[in-house]
């Protein structure tokens, strides 16, 4: 938890950086990204954050999701973390932005300008256990059920963006 974040404002305009852990302990706005790889079926990619990861840990989630380091480009930070996640790379687009707010057990809060993007690819991912600790795919209609009846068991940004997903996947 080292790496400086982006803060910025609503407007994504960057007017700061700050380490890691300050930036989840104060609940300060800063960018992210997230990402969802689908298959050739139309399936989505999921993880399964690992148990000890800063929160959220055995979670489900979307492929991958991260934040670019002070200094780095959003194009630059999703390779990086796609292969220190899911152990894969793949080209990935621009779909939409938001911005949401959720405070954890642990006393964090993650407040993101979250940039989603999607990408194809039917590569089998080789995660890195510290970050992932399961993966599978779930088509979206699945997901959307599953995520209704047991949302507990998925991470708070992907239940907000998923309706977005939805609708943005369909364009795509």
């Amino acid at each position: 938890m080292k790496d400086n974040l982006i803060l910025v404002d609503e407007n994504d305009t960057p007017w700061g950086k700050m380490e890691k852990q300050l930036v989840h302990e104060r609940g300060l706005l800063h960018r992210a990204f997230s990402v969802f790889i689908f298959n050739s079926k139309g399936e989505l990619l999921l993880q399964q954050r690992a148990e000890g990861k800063y929160h959220s840990g055995g979670l489900w989630t979307n492929t991958c999701c991260s934040h670019p380091r002070f200094g780095e480009e959003i194009s630059e930070a999703i390779p990086r973390r796609l292969m220190e996640e899911m152990g894969m790379s793949c080209p990935a687009n621009f779909a939409f932005s938001f911005i949401y707010k959720a405070s954890f057990d642990n006393g964090l809060t993650e407040h993101e300008f979250d940039h989603v993007y999607f990408g194809k690819s039917d590569d089998l991912p080789k995660p890195e256990k510290s970050e992932v600790q399961n993966w599978r795919y779930s088509s979206l209609h699945s997901l959307q059920s599953d995520v209704s009846s047991q949302p507990e068991i998925y991470t708070e940004w992907m239940k907000i963006c998923l309706p977005r997903v939805v609708e943005h996947f369909q364009r795509y």
